[in-house]
């Protein structure tokens, strides 16, 4: 079963799951269905774009899901130079066509929902990261799951505001 947003009485983990998923589906909605022009438009004074978005939001995938539990990321993140490159992802979406950004987006997410699955059977929420911080704290996989559905919220409301400036799109909830 595939959760598209939290149980109204759920266990945590599907609580948890559902509350990222239907972050996730929220986020499919005010970015689809765009060509190059929508997904370069920004709104006000911000440079963020939802291709940009797109792009992030698939690197914050792999990095909380992939490489923090220890998985491989997409290829394309392994050859860029992050000490030299301060937001490469947002700066290079630029020049990225629409079906491109889509894909890469659908693939992390595919993959981080894999891992999530195995790591949660491996060991629940308590599952712990395949990394340390530099305090010495290892997050758990529960953490790491609020974290990212606290980065999808954030840039939802990012997108909310970009894709009505574009073509008015406004809405909480996606069309069932």
């Amino acid at each position: 079963m595939t959760l598209t947003g939290p149980p109204a009485a759920g266990n945590e983990v599907d609580t948890l799951i559902g509350s990222l998923e239907r972050q996730r589906r929220i986020f499919a909605w005010k970015t689809g269905g765009l060509d190059s022009d929508g997904l370069r438009a920004t709104a006000a004074a911000s440079s963020i774009t939802l291709g940009g978005l797109l792009k992030h939001l698939a690197l914050c995938e792999d990095m909380y899901f992939s490489i923090r539990l220890g998985r491989q990321p997409a290829a394309l993140w392994r050859d860029v130079d992050w000490d030299t490159e301060a937001d490469w992802e947002w700066r290079s979406a630029a020049g990225d066509s629409p079906e491109f950004l889509y894909a890469l987006w659908q693939e992390c997410v595919e993959r981080s929902r894999a891992n999530i699955a195995e790591a949660a059977g491996a060991g629940g929420l308590d599952h712990p990261a395949d990394f340390t911080r530099p305090d010495g704290r290892t997050p758990s996989l529960r953490r790491m799951v609020i974290d990212m559905i606290e980065e999808y919220a954030r840039h939802v409301g990012h997108a909310d505001l970009i894709r009505e400036s574009i073509d008015g799109l406004t809405g909480e909830d996606p069309p069932e």
